[in-house]
């Protein structure tokens, strides 16, 4: 189905195609988040099979923790970590606390506790999820802080530490000092052990915990996954959905009170400015990738903001937890007898999502100009690492007003998922003030690559299409990520010629900013990442890559690239050819082809091209122009 971007007042939506039978296979995809492991062993009491898993230690007398028990209730009764079925049950006990918990008397006693006691106390609210502190639970479940009563918290240290970080990083930049230097000027504020004045050796302000205000569902299964890893200097595919807990839009209820001999108003004003700066820029982990910003209410700023674009993705849309449809029958029955997680995916809207599509586009570009140490370098530098250096990283990624619009299809005549929201890229607080506008001018040409060269979230490699054997879900495949916005910085041409001319340019700009931030290559000299064979690529925009763009007249409700991929000339043994389309099941391969959709035309990225049957299929599509190599 081709369609039309977005256009003033009138933005593009998809309307669902009549149901159509068809003879081609379904494509199989690759399933992955939180609770969607296949079980792969037999369970269920007939033909004298072991009865179906079950979560605890005991499972003829399981526990029923009270609702206003900690989370830590669960884990302290979860079954042996050498069980069967060990990450679905894992997965189950944290949906049991997240929707068996509740807090709200303990919450309303501490919140109120705290306003009694402070002298100054305010709120503030997270938009989106926020991890604190915590520490490895069983089976290195991440859990948030919890204090000894195990509340969920944020510890008046923290606190602490975020003001007296956001005051010394303000000296900083006021006088062009270093952070030593910085450090001795905040003591007549948060004391300091070698200050030469004895007033100024203990702190003015004192900071208590914070809590969140009564909320049932406080507590959010949340996942992690960290798709690809580096392996002997090689980016190597390998998903790994480890669940965890966070804070979901939890409002807090921050207090600050003057020590003990400190009448100075003006004193604990200053802190309470510096920690609110501070918390807007984010507390806790991964406060690059979305997480832990924390804003009062009417006093919002985004100081580090730079760039921001309106989006519509439409088709399998971003996913984050997988949540079991029944949590206390949390297995269905395979047709071959096997048990599997009977799970439903939660989609969401998560900026992680974003970051990490940024990040996989940024290292293929820089594949193919440098070595793979230095790619991980700057890959590291901009984007935050733990390996081989533990780097803050220069590039904060947020989504503001994430929503859905479009639910997942329940029947084969809805309309695709769809969500919406506001991409932000921000400066971390990290990045030398000199880099900041070669920053700015990678950034934003790679957000322009990203958004013209694939999806997001689920099914990224292939632009929404309408499965035309609708018999089974989901009725509609891939993501096509559009932005919803006038700006001539998005405006695409109408043919083909004049979108290589376009893409050169961005492209260019890309690199010359890279070169500019201080990386050393000439981009006209296209590196050789790895062998391409037949069965073997290296996800690398380099020498053997190909980058196309081509337009001719869709059929079965696809774009004509994605037809002519899924056509009958390059099927393996009557199914689809893995080293194409990508393989699931013991070995699992990413296809090597990327598709987007950009109405008039496709763009089709294709890795290890020099080769068949990528080469192939290369060569079988009609009306083509290459773009890439320059």
């Amino acid at each position: 189905m081709v369609f039309d971007r977005p256009q003033p007042n009138q933005p593009r939506r998809r309307q669902p195609p009549a149901t159509a039978n068809s003879d081609m296979n379904p494509r199989r995809v690759i399933t992955v988040g939180v609770g969607g492991h296949s079980g792969g062993h037999s369970g269920g009491h007939s033909g004298g099979q072991p009865p179906i898993p079950s979560p605890w230690l005991n499972p003829e007398n399981p526990p029923q923790p009270h609702p206003e028990a900690s989370f830590v209730e669960y884990l302290r009764w979860m079954r042996s970590p050498d069980a069967e079925y060990k990450d679905p049950t894992k997965v189950q006990i944290l949906q049991m606390a997240q929707e068996g918990a509740n807090y709200s008397k303990r919450l309303e006693h501490l919140t109120k506790r705290t306003e009694l006691i402070a002298k100054n106390s305010f709120k503030v609210q997270c938009p989106w999820r926020i991890r604190v502190g915590g520490h490895r639970g069983p089976e290195s479940i991440l859990l948030p802080a919890f204090d000894a009563l195990g509340m969920p918290y944020i510890p008046s240290s923290t606190l602490r530490g975020i003001a007296r970080t956001q005051a010394i990083r303000e000296i900083i930049t006021q006088q062009q000092i270093d952070w030593k230097q910085a450090e001795k000027q905040i003591a007549p504020w948060f004391g300091s052990l070698d200050a030469k004045n004895k007033s100024d050796r203990s702190g003015k302000v004192v900071f208590l915990d914070a809590y969140p205000l009564p909320n049932q569902n406080i507590l959010a299964v949340d996942m992690a996954n960290n798709i690809w890893q580096w392996e002997n200097n090689s980016p190597k595919y390998s998903p790994n959905p480890n669940p965890f807990l966070s804070l979901e839009k939890p409002i807090f209820v921050i207090g600050l009170c003057l020590a003990s001999g400190c009448q100075d108003n003006q004193i604990l004003e200053k802190v309470k400015y510096w920690l609110i700066t501070g918390l807007q820029a984010g507390v806790g982990s991964q406060v690059n990738t979305g997480y832990g910003q924390l804003n009062p209410a009417g006093k919002v700023t985004y100081q580090s903001e730079f760039f921001r674009v309106e989006f519509i993705l439409e088709g399998q849309l971003i996913h984050g937890q997988q949540k079991f449809r029944n949590i206390n029958q949390p297995y269905r029955r395979h047709t071959n007898g096997n048990l599997r997680s009977d799970t439903i995916n939660h989609a969401e809207v998560r900026p992680v999502a974003f970051k990490s599509m940024l990040r996989y586009w940024f290292r293929t570009f820089a594949l193919g100009i440098l070595e793979p140490t230095q790619v991980q370098a700057w890959e590291n530098k901009i984007f935050g690492g733990i390996n081989p250096s533990k780097e803050y990283g220069w590039l904060m990624i947020r989504v503001l007003e994430g929503r859905i619009t479009q639910k997942e299809p329940q029947s084969r005549d809805d309309k695709c998922g769809e969500q919406k929201g506001i991409l932000t890229l921000n400066y971390s607080p990290e990045i030398p003030k000199e880099k900041q506008a070669n920053l700015q001018k990678l950034a934003q040409n790679l957000t322009w690559l990203m958004f013209n060269l694939g999806g997001i979230g689920q099914g990224a490699r292939r632009p929404c299409y309408s499965r035309q054997n609708r018999e089974y879900a989901p009725w509609w495949r891939g993501s096509t990520i559009i932005p919803d916005s006038i700006d001539s910085f998005w405006r695409l041409p109408k043919t083909p010629k004049e979108f290589q001319q376009l893409f050169r340019q961005k492209l260019e700009a890309f690199y010359q900013a890279l070169q500019a931030l201080g990386a050393n290559f000439n981009y006209l000299q296209l590196k050789n990442c790895g062998t391409a064979r037949n069965n073997q690529w290296t996800e690398a925009i380099d020498a053997n890559c190909r980058i196309i763009v081509c337009s001719a007249k869709e059929d079965f409700d696809k774009p004509y690239a994605l037809v002519v991929l899924h056509s009958q000339d390059l099927k393996f043994n009557g199914n689809y050819d893995g080293n194409l389309c990508g393989k699931v099941g013991r070995e699992v391969k990413p296809s090597p082809i990327w598709i987007a959709d950009l109405q008039e035309y496709q763009v089709v990225t294709v890795f290890g091209a020099n080769v068949d049957p990528r080469k192939k299929y290369l060569e079988i599509l009609d009306n083509s122009i290459q773009i890439f190599p320059l």
